[in-house]
Order: structure tokens, then C-alpha cells, then sequence
């Protein structure tokens, strides 16, 4: 629900699909509520299945009882921050929800960032306990003192694992941290505690209180609108109703019968809100996999069907072209979400001729839990936009200078958004949530977009990414469409170089097709045709791949800074030859 009477008007509802209502029920459940709730109706149902080990619905909520005692035991109390720092693995969902049954705010962290990238974000949060994967378990004891948290407990993932199947797991992760091989080695701090320890007693005392709706439930670390990472705080109740939310807008889900896959990590806001707690608050089989691959993924595939596929479009293109190479029917997936990144409508077609279900996008960021729009799961989708509102949220497009100002009807301007699932603010930083959060609940999106009439949304680009050239605004995003229409490009990011008389130069870094010819004046020429004058790149280059986030999105930062250090090096050098 929202109870705002100053809502303006929403010509997107009559693009709901069918049985879509225009609001959520008001949220009453705290994601601990949530999870009891699914134990108790789905019980004997498998709730995780993780390289063929199963864990039902009960074992689960067995196991996070434990586990909670487990981190009572270690001191662990409510509002205090609890790190997880974990691929996905049925250990994390375990902690995740012990870790707020007791009040506790989990702070979700990607194993894969290094000793700097952990330090900066354990400084901040100052977490008392880090549930940590064994393999970077010594990275993280060995922090300064200021940062290091007073108990760290080591997860060995193999160990949801039938004894079997250990060793083919051992091996994927093993290539995932190979660039961190001697820390494996290095004997471990006196301090580590073992997973099996922390679930191995009895249970949590049901006369321990639990937390509340408004209590915080997670920080997320974010780069958000703009600067530095900084932890979005998260209640239960942003979480909650993001999850309703989700489940609204998908109808025809069956509870306690979908089979999700979790190919997104769980530690990325996307990841957490569409497996930890929207897969669960059904019923939910979710399947595990601690990084995408496209074999353990097929190979899952033909044990357990999926039904709902959560990802991001380089997942979906890779898993189109290997269906047919691996002779895997994925019919079963009768709804796929995309988000994080721009979906090309290729993309759409093609998996949906694979698999005959819905392929359909999202639009989200960490501050809103992280979904705020989607296209309707039905007839009224629009491939390229990425939809309208979900229930109970309200969107306005505004002057980026002036946000209290709207823009007139189909101008770009910046998205604001206010509903439910809109974060609390960032941690520790009041002067950045109010450059933010504005009067009347409204968040900054820092998103440049442009609405249709009825309502959808297309994103224009981000303002922080807007290219300036000669006077001109220029969107990445729109010239790197222009150039995967090319037949020999299979990758584009496009940046901003500065220049020495001031503004930038459009610059294009490109991946080639398998066979094709380099021919930076034929990329050009063909962008010509398709783009005004200003938005032709003034330099195409060549490169083997594109720097991509965990998830597949292309970093554009690193992609400009590694451009900018080239070019530096090839002007130093000219210096020196002349």
C-alpha cells in the first residue's frame, strides 16, 4: 500500500497484466516472519538444492534456528552488523536469515574483492562477527586491527555437498581464486571458528525477541547515485514488500511448486531479492550454483526443470546459443527477469524461440530493494523499455538541476521514485542520503529517462556517463546499441576521454565476432548512418574483452581509465621519440 495523498496520476495500470492489483497489501511480516511462514506451509518441500544435495523447508528453518544460537553464543546481538562474505551456497542462506532472527543487520560482501576493496567497507560497517568463506578466511583475519571483526567463522562450502560430488566442485571455485592460491596454504588465525560449530548445538530459545519491521535489515554496499561505495540501510520492511512486490507482479507462479535458479550471486542486491527472499516467501525450490556455468547449469537443468530464471542478458544470450549445441530443452522456464544492464531485444527474440516463456525487464538499483519497475508479464510488455511501476510505487521525471521542477511529458529528464521498498538512507552518511531522499519520500534515481504516455520508461543513460561533446549530451548507451548492430562487433562500451580544449571525445572500445577484420573507419561510417554527427565515435578501439562486474555488467569506469592510461602512454612516448 501507500498511504501518500499526493500521488500522481498512473497511466501504467491498464498495462498490468491480468490479476496484477495497482497496490501490495500493507507489509505485517519481518523476513524472519516470512521464512517461519514457509517452513510451516512448505515443510517437507526442498527449499535448496545445491549440486544434487537437497534441504527441505524444515531442515532449513532447523538449521537456522541453530545457527542463530550459534552466533548468540559469539556474541552476537541485536543491531549488531554481521558480515557474510560467501559464494552461493546453501551456508549463506542459513546465515543470512540466523543473522536476523536475532536483530542483527547482515552486511552482504563479494568474496572475490580483494584485501583493499573488503578493509574499506569492513572499516565502515565495523561488523563484530564475519561469516566467511575458508578460502579468503585468513584475507579477512589478517585486517588491520581497526577493521577486523572479533570473530570470523570459516565456511568450508563443500561441505553442503554429497560426498560424491566434492571434488567437482573443488575445482570451478578452485579457478574462481586462483589469483589468491597462497592464501589457502597459510596456516589459519587462532581466532577462526568452523560453520560446523556455529550449527552444530541446539536451538535458539523461542523467548528470544525478534525484530521488528522498521529494524534494519541489511546494508548493502553501493556505488549509488554517485561517489564511493556506501552501505543503502535496508529495513525488513523494504525487503519484505520488495518481495511482495515481486510476487504480485508475476501471477501465474504456483507457491511451493517453482523451481528458481540462483545463477545470480546472492551477496549482489539483485541476487538477494529475487532468491533469498522472493524464492522463499513461495515455497521455492532454489537452486544453487556458486558462479555461473553454463555446464553445471544444463546439467542441473535436467535433474530439476527450471521454472523462473532471474539473470542478466549475457546469461541469457550464452544459454540460447548452448541449448541447442548441448541439446538441452530449458521449456520449463516459463518466466526470466532481466536486470542490471540494458536487454537487447535480440536477446529477447532468441531466447524466447529456445524456450517459449517470457523474457522480460527490470529496472532496480540497491536504494530500492531492489526492484522499482519491470515490463508486464504479459501482451503489454515493450522489449527496450524497461517497463512501468511496480505496485504501490510512484515515479516522477524531473530537471537534474532543479528536481522540485517536473519536465514536460516525454522530455528526458531524471527518474525519481517513492514506494515501499525505498532504503532508509546510507549508513553514516547523512549528508549524502539528503542529496538523495527529498521531501515527500522521494528518491534520486540519477538515471537520465524518457515515459511514454501510457507510462513505460526507457532509460536514457546515467548522469554521472553522459558525454559531453562541443555543447552536446551524448548517451552511451545509445551509440553502443548503434554499434552491436554491426554484424562484426559482439561487444561495445563507449566513454568519455577528456580533451585538451575542454569536453570529451566519444571513444568506443569493441569486441569482434570470431573472424572478423578490424576496420575502425567502417564501424565509424556505419555509425554515421545511424547517429547524428556529434555521437560518432571520434576513435574505435580493438580489445579482447570488456572489464565486466560479477554479474556481466560492463564497468564503463574501468573501461575509460584504462583508455585514458593508453592514451597517456602513447603521448609519452610520442614526447619521447619526437
Amino acid at each position: 500500500m501507500n498511504d501518500h495523498d499526493d500521488r500522481p496520476p498512473r497511466p501504467w495500470l491498464s498495462a498490468y497484466a491480468e490479476g496484477v492489483a495497482a497496490d501490495i497489501d500493507e507489509v505485517t511480516e519481518t523476513l524472519t516472519d516470512m521464512l517461519d511462514a514457509a517452513v510451516s506451509r512448505f515443510g517437507r518441500r526442498v527449499a535448496l538444492e545445491f549440486f544434487g544435495a537437497e534441504t527441505t523447508y524444515d531442515d532449513l528453518g532447523a538449521q537456522v534456528e541453530r545457527a542463530a544460537e550459534g552466533l548468540r553464543r559469539l556474541g552476537v546481538a541485536r543491531t549488531d552488523r554481521v558480515a557474510i562474505v560467501l559464494p552461493n551456497c546453501p551456508q549463506h542462506v542459513v546465515a543470512f536469515y540466523a543473522a536476523l532472527r536475532l536483530g542483527a543487520v547482515v552486511v552482504e560482501h563479494n568474496p572475490l574483492y580483494t584485501a583493499r576493496e573488503l578493509r574499506h567497507q569492513f572499516e565502515d560497517h565495523g561488523a563484530t562477527v564475519a561469516i566467511v568463506w575458508d578460502k579468503v578466511a585468513d584475507l579477512v583475519a589478517e585486517m588491520p586491527r581497526d577493521a577486523r571483526p572479533a570473530q570470523i567463522v570459516s565456511v568450508d562450502v563443500t561441505r553442503a555437498l554429497p560426498f560424491a560430488t566434492r571434488a567437482a566442485l573443488r575445482l570451478p571455485l578452485a579457478k574462481a581464486r586462483a589469483s589468491r592460491a597462497a592464501l589457502t596454504t597459510r596456516p589459519t588465525a587462532k581466532h577462526l571458528v568452523a560453520w560446523e560449530h556455529i550449527v552444530g548445538g541446539k536451538k535458539l530459545s523461542k523467548r528470544m525477541p525478534r525484530p521488528a519491521l522498521d529494524d534494519t535489515a541489511l546494508l548493502q554496499y553501493t556505488s549509488g547515485t554517485t561517489g564511493a561505495p556506501k552501505g543503502a540501510i535496508l529495513t525488513h520492511r523494504n525487503l519484505r514488500a520488495n518481495a511482495a512486490q515481486g510476487r504480485a507482479w508475476v501471477p501465474g507462479l504456483h507457491e511451493g511448486e517453482e523451481i528458481f535458479y540462483g545463477v545470480l550471486p546472492l551477496f549482489h542486491a539483485y541476487g538477494m531479492t529475487l532468491c533469498l527472499t522472493f524464492a522463499m516467501s513461495i515455497g521455492a525450490r532454489l537452486v544453487l550454483f556458486p558462479k555461473f556455468d553454463i555446464d553445471l547449469v544444463l546439467a542441473a537443468a535436467r535433474k530439476s526443470p527450471p521454472t523462473f530464471l532471474p539473470a542478466v542478458p549475457p546469461i541469457y544470450d550464452a544459454l540460447a546459443r548452448a541449448t541447442g549445441r548441448k541439446g538441452v530443452d530449458l521449456t520449463s522456464i516459463r518466466f526470466a527477469i532481466s536486470g542490471a544492464m540494458s536487454l537487447p531485444v535480440q536477446t529477447v527474440a532468441r531466447w524466447e524461440e529456445v524456450t517459449g516463456g517470457l523474457l522480460v525487464e527490470g529496472y532496480g538499483m540497491t536504494e530500492t530493494s531492489p526492484v522499482a519497475l519491470g515490463n508486464p508479464i504479459g501482451p503489454s510488455r515493450r522489449p527496450g523499455t524497461v517497463g512501468v511501476p511496480f505496485p504501490s510505487t510512484d515515479i516522477r521525471v524531473v530537471d537534474p538541476g532543479h528536481p522540485e521542477t517536473d519536465v514536460e511529458q516525454g522530455q528526458p529528464g531524471e527518474l525519481l521514485i517513492r514506494g515501499p521498498q525505498v532504503f532508509q538512507g546510507y549508513w553514516k552518511r547523512p549528508d549524502e542520503t539528503r542529496a538523495v531522499l527529498l521531501e515527500g519520500g522521494w528518491l534520486r534515481t540519477g538515471d537520465i529517462v524518457t515515459v511514454s504516455p501510457d507510462g513505460f520508461v526507457t532509460i536514457v543513460d546515467r548522469i554521472k556517463e553522459l558525454i559531453i561533446t562541443g555543447g552536446f549530451n551524448v548517451s552511451p548507451s545509445e551509440v553502443e546499441e548503434t554499434l552491436l548492430g554491426h554484424p562484426d562487433v559482439e561487444a561495445a562500451a563507449v566513454v568519455g576521454l577528456p580533451r585538451s580544449s575542454g569536453g570529451e571525445d566519444v571513444t568506443a572500445a569493441v569486441v569482434l565476432r570470431s573472424g572478423a577484420q578490424f576496420d575502425p573507419g567502417a564501424l565509424r561510417d556505419y555509425c554515421r548512418k545511424h547517429l547524428t554527427a556529434y555521437k560518432v565515435p571520434k576513435r574505435v578501439v580493438q580489445v579482447e574483452e570488456l572489464p565486466r562486474s560479477l554479474i556481466g555488467k560492463v564497468l564503463r569506469k574501468t573501461v575509460r581509465d584504462e583508455l585514458t592510461s593508453a592514451a597517456a602512454e602513447r603521448a609519452a612516448s610520442e614526447t619521447k621519440e619526437g
